[in-house]
């Protein structure tokens, strides 16, 4: 498990300012490609789409525009933030750093996020419930699996993976 510790070492160890950060990531990293056509699928079918991530918006959304165009622009998007140092900015080496989003040890816990959606229809038993569906890969997705209907990790990606309703895959 990365504590908020082992993850503030981590950040504290880059010294690139942010912009060169974000260049070096949309020149480096692929995402799968297959994401922009599942994307426009469930918003030509009225399905919304919300990424949680352990990341940073600043960063992570470049790389959705990189991958689906302008369209990145409707996703919404719930993580960590980036703030810059005090008496720094961003564009200073060393300038930044996160903020989370909430007290867990992954800075943000999914499941957190989740949990209201299901709560609501458990409180509105005559709403039709839909079908909650997480994709994730990493020991950060444990919680919020718990918290879903169905759960998606590629083939080799994932670490342990459990869902309560489902079992274990």
């Amino acid at each position: 498990m990365i504590s908020w510790d082992t993850f503030q070492e981590m950040i504290n160890s880059i010294k690139a300012p942010y912009s060169e950060c974000v260049k070096l990531l949309l020149d480096n990293i692929e995402l799968d490609p297959h994401f922009k056509q599942f994307y426009r699928w469930a918003r030509e079918n009225g399905i919304p789409v919300i990424v949680l991530s352990s990341g940073m918006t600043v960063i992570i959304r470049p790389l959705l525009e990189k991958l689906v165009g302008s369209e990145a622009n409707d996703i919404d998007i719930i993580c960590n933030e980036m703030v810059d140092r005090p008496g720094m900015n961003r564009e200073q080496p060393g300038g930044w750093n996160i903020q989370y989003h909430d007290d867990s040890g992954f800075g943000h816990d999914k499941s957190l996020t989740i949990r209201p959606y299901a709560e609501h229809f458990e409180k509105h038993p005559n709403e039709p419930r839909p079908t909650m569906l997480y994709a994730g890969d990493g020991v950060s997705d444990l919680s919020a699996a718990r918290e879903t209907d169905l759960l998606f990790a590629k083939k080799g990606r994932g670490e342990v993976i459990w869902n309560p309703r489902i079992g274990w895959r």
